[in-house]
């Protein structure tokens, strides 16, 4: 049986008219985990007792679903794919979890992810690299590495994810399916664990536009228990897909999407822009008007550097509390600096470590002015660059990263400086919270490509429905990773 193969809105009127039962689908989502599992490593956990719920009108009933491991879950081990709570049991959930669990949502298992989410290949994680289920050789991206995997590979139609740089977005990318960032706040953040809270948005990883908008009809709602919540009740995303965008304006940045800009551009490359700019001279038959538009490219070329300052910033001081004093596993030493000290030497990867060490630097009194109070200036310039665009355009479209999935063995993969913005320009998203999603727009030598559309803060419906009429006009909805091999 293939039925996770299916839609939420095909698997919801199969429950409903007696086709299959939630049991069924628990009993094959679970199959699929453990081979997903065996082949690309993407779970932290699997729920073999997951138990069936009665189906509802609510589509989401009955329905399995994966969590990333930086969300708590009550009673169910949560580690944020770390060894410094590598035996964490929480003892609520996260807001997100239990808007989907009163929905009637079956959870599965929990998904690998960068260690705390801080890291873009999906390697760092404490069990493991997570393999790409379209090419074993090569990463899934982070960190909602496991979920976009899962989802790629047909465990279940959605998973949740987090995203403070573009952890949901670029690994959906690499596994040709759908990532949604809704606007921050959209979702409560309680019981994520946090990285960069300024940055720091929830979200859901699909196989289609549809399906993320019902997911987060279900997780959104302003939670007393996160102050940075707001009232959505007004918005409904699954209602508002039409797909009318005859008159929308969108707009793409030319030093960003402009060949010539790589000099040393690789053949993934100038594949990935070709196809870019095809995609949306398709979708201008559409009637939507898409204009070329230039940025400073001394302010983008910033764009990287900001990100890394605010980000090992807030991680620094956000995770003061991983002391194994707490919680976690105790460290050993003759005195309690002693066990700090030796549970965050051995529980931390060399990434973490080193992050934290940028974080701890950039925030002494004699370097704020010069590093973090600078990046927040330079935030400010780029978001505020950003929604001047909104106020002449609907949404700002553009590729996601220089190509398909990077190597596990990076050393196959040649980066250079000229890259640099278009592999990190979704962190601007984050930067001013706006609602952003990424979908599947073809192919290079068998491995999936992806691009994002961004809009200002909540205008969510607007942005997906343009990514719902664009993702009408090709042929990628609801794929399931084929394994294509290279050598």
């Amino acid at each position: 049986m293939n039925n996770m193969h299916k839609t939420i809105v095909e698997l919801h009127e199969m429950l409903k008219n007696k086709e299959t039962t939630s049991a069924e689908l628990i009993k094959e989502s679970l199959q699929k985990s453990h081979e997903v599992q065996e082949k690309c490593n993407a779970f932290v956990s699997i729920l073999d007792d997951a138990e069936a719920k009665e189906i509802t009108d609510n589509y989401l009933s009955g329905i399995p679903f994966g969590i990333k491991d930086n969300y708590s879950t009550k009673d169910i081990l949560s580690t944020g794919s770390s060894n410094t709570l590598k035996n964490y049991v929480p003892f609520f959930n996260a807001t997100a979890v239990e808007n989907l669990l009163k929905a009637g949502a079956i959870p599965v298992n929990k998904t690998v992810l960068d260690e705390f989410g801080m890291g873009g290949t999906g390697t760092t994680g404490h069990t493991g690299p997570v393999h790409n289920p379209w090419d074993l050789t090569r990463s899934c991206a982070g960190s909602s590495s496991g979920s976009a995997c899962a989802v790629a590979s047909g465990v279940y139609p959605y998973a949740l994810g987090s995203d403070t740089g573009d952890s949901i977005r670029k690994p959906a990318a690499y596994c040709g399916i759908v990532g949604y960032k809704p606007t921050y706040g959209m979702i409560s953040r309680y019981g994520l664990f946090p990285f960069a809270s300024s940055l720091d948005h929830c979200g859901v990883l699909t196989r289609s536009v549809m399906d993320a908008a019902l997911v987060v009809d279900c997780m959104k709602g302003q939670d007393e228990k996160d102050m940075t919540s707001w009232d959505s009740s007004n918005i409904h995303l699954a209602a508002s897909l039409d797909g009318k965008v005859q008159g929308k304006k969108l707009c793409y940045i030319k030093e960003i999407c402009d060949l010539n800009n790589y000099p040393e551009a690789n053949e993934e490359l100038k594949k990935h822009l070709e196809n870019f700019h095809k995609v949306i001279e398709n979708f201008k038959s559409q009637g939507v008007e898409i204009d070329e538009v230039s940025v400073d490219k001394n302010l983008l070329d910033a764009e990287p550097s900001v990100y890394v300052i605010l980000s090992c910033a807030e991680a620094t001081s956000n995770m003061s509390n991983l002391t194994g004093i707490i919680f976690g596993p105790r460290g050993n030493g003759k005195n309690v600096m002693e066990m700090m000290m030796d549970h965050r030497t051995h529980g931390f990867s060399p990434l973490i470590k080193r992050r934290f060490v940028i974080g701890s630097y950039i925030l002494q009194k004699e370097n704020q002015e010069r590093y973090f109070k600078n990046a927040g200036r330079v935030r400010r310039l780029l978001v505020d660059t950003w929604k001047n665009l909104f106020k002449e355009y609907d949404a700002v479209i553009l590729p996601v990263g220089s190509g398909p999935a990077k190597h596990l063995d990076g050393d196959k993969d040649v980066l250079t400086k000229d890259t640099a913005i278009l592999e990190e320009h979704l962190q601007i998203g984050n930067f001013g919270g706006f609602p952003s999603i990424t979908i599947p727009d073809g192919f290079i030598n068998g491995l999936p490509v992806g691009i994002n559309i961004t809009g200002n803060v909540y205008d969510d419906a607007n942005v997906l429905n343009i990514a719902y009429a664009l993702e009408n006009t090709m042929n990628y909805k609801n794929q399931i990773a084929k394994e294509v091999n290279h050598e």
